[in-house]
């Protein structure tokens, strides 16, 4: 790809970008949020046009007008937020668009046993070929996206963000298969923000910043992380957390008991002071998404209590569990959410609106103007309340969640995944408004795939698997290797 560019309605997206990927490489992609990163993958998928530049493919110049283009040619793209059909099963959405068909008549069965291999070959033989789609957790969906490039028989394969819902174990895995692709001479195009992952599977790097090319076959090995870092955003970023002042006095202010819902967890107890950062750690799948669904109401316990300032909450109630004070940041923001259609003032002033609702009639400046203030609060950029929701970066996304509890004065604030997604600027603001809300007496209970971030995060640790608490300690009291030997033994002893 060279000299590529690439404008919308306002913005120029990018800026005249170099990425050149040679055979059996994993080439890594890096920026900020907002860096340009999307388009200039979806400009490869054939997603997006580009207004200037060209793209060389084995030696010959192409024009990728549509999707079908880019896969015809060997390209194939496991995007962040996954495109699969949810009514599909998993047989039909690997083979959606190449479905296995003779003389015109569909070959499921031929289909199902070579989605079976694609599976067994990712480390997943548990997923079965009939099973719809919608029925997945997010990591198994992530892994049906990527058997569904490993089925075209792609020569080069874009990964953004493949290890996001992924845990230790799984990450292991996926980069196992790269290997083994990259072996046969399949090049990967690997975007992460985590960058401890670019120097274990990383070959170069090519480095976004504002739409343009900051530098590009950069070795990944070699290049401290540092460097990395100052070349994304431009400045020095340490990664420190903000300082715990300790676990607060005073009693609890929400208080889980004997919380179960069959299949998913069982006798789950756990309470939050004001102030307090209560996080959970554990593998994916363990159930702590569960728990905080339940807590919040979006799904109904069938057995346990969850109190909030001593009163007990009307189970399987989100309007109970927001009329109480709490307030839900869930793992999938952009579908479970977000209005990515609405304005950012719309979307942040969601759990607000009766609060400007005068006689039946919306008060909408009242709610633009609180909305802005707000916004500004938490530094969403741009600093346009007017704007579309989808044109802004994750991080971004992520803070005009956060806003919206900071607008209902919430006063139990549960995150899961807050950082999933959101580069390393971001992410270090994101860390300093969760420590903000808790200095302000809110009550926080942080769920993270990252076990560091959770330690670091937290005051108080509980260690979740096979949904139950195995464990719970002041975080100092812990570290990495001790959670995850807690949740392989499945015990705290």
């Amino acid at each position: 790809m060279t000299g590529i560019v690439k404008r919308f309605p306002g913005v120029v997206a990018l800026r005249g970008v170099d990425l050149e990927v040679e055979p059996g490489e994993v080439h890594c992609l890096l920026g900020q949020n907002g860096a340009g990163k999307s388009t200039l993958i979806k400009v490869l998928a054939g997603v997006h046009q580009p207004d200037e530049g060209r793209i060389t493919w084995n030696g010959t110049e192409v024009r990728l007008s549509h999707p079908q283009a880019a896969m015809d040619l060997g390209i194939a793209t496991i995007y962040q937020e996954l495109d699969l059909v949810e009514g599909l099963t998993v047989a039909e959405n690997i083979f959606l668009g190449h479905e296995r068909a003779r003389y015109g008549f569909s070959q499921r069965r031929a289909a199902a046993r070579e989605t079976a291999d694609l599976l067994r070959r990712l480390g997943h033989s548990e997923i079965s070929p009939t099973a719809e789609v919608g029925s997945l957790s997010a990591a198994g969906q992530q892994i049906v996206s990527m058997a569904r490039a490993l089925s075209r028989d792609a020569r080069l394969i874009v990964m953004d963000e493949p290890s996001a819902v992924l845990d230790a174990g799984e990450v292991q895995r996926l980069f196992g298969v790269i290997r083994d692709l990259t072996a046969e001479g399949v090049a990967v195009v690997y975007i992460s923000h985590r960058l401890e992952e670019i120097r274990a599977i990383g070959d170069r790097v090519t480095v976004l910043k504002d739409g343009g090319t900051v530098t590009t076959g950069l070795p990944a090995k070699e290049t401290p992380t540092a460097e990395v870092i100052r070349l994304m955003t431009g400045r020095s970023i340490e990664y420190v957390f903000p300082p715990r002042p300790g676990v607060p006095p005073g009693e609890p202010l929400l208080e889980v008991e004997g919380l179960s819902r069959a299949g998913e967890f069982a006798d789950v107890d756990f309470s939050v002071r004001p102030g307090e950062v209560v996080g959970f750690a554990g593998l994916v799948g363990a159930g702590r998404s569960e728990i905080l669904e339940t807590v919040f109401g979006a799904r109904k316990a069938d057995r346990g209590t969850v109190r909030v300032g001593g009163k007990a909450l009307r189970p399987g109630s989100v309007d109970a569990a927001v009329a109480a004070g709490i307030g839900l940041c869930p793992e999938e923001r952009k579908s479970q959410a977000l209005l990515l259609g609405d304005s950012v003032a719309t979307n942040i002033s969601l759990a607000s609106l009766t609060r400007f609702a005068k006689g039946g009639v919306l008060d909408g400046r009242g709610m633009r103007r609180a909305s802005a203030d707000i916004a500004r609060s938490v530094d969403v950029r741009p600093p346009d309340i007017g704007r579309e929701m989808r044109t802004l970066s994750g991080g971004n996304q992520q803070k005009v969640v956060l806003a919206r509890w900071l607008l209902r004065d919430c006063r139990v604030l549960l995150l899961d995944e807050p950082t999933r997604g959101v580069d390393v600027g971001a992410r270090s603001e994101i860390y300093g408004l969760i420590r903000t809300l808790a200095d302000r007496g809110v009550a926080v209970v942080v769920v993270s795939s990252e076990i560091e971030e959770v330690l670091g995060l937290s005051d108080r640790v509980l260690v979740i698997g096979d949904g139950a608490v195995l464990a719970e300690a002041a975080s100092g009291e812990l570290d990495e290797r001790g959670v995850l030997d807690i949740v392989m033994r499945g015990d705290a002893a």
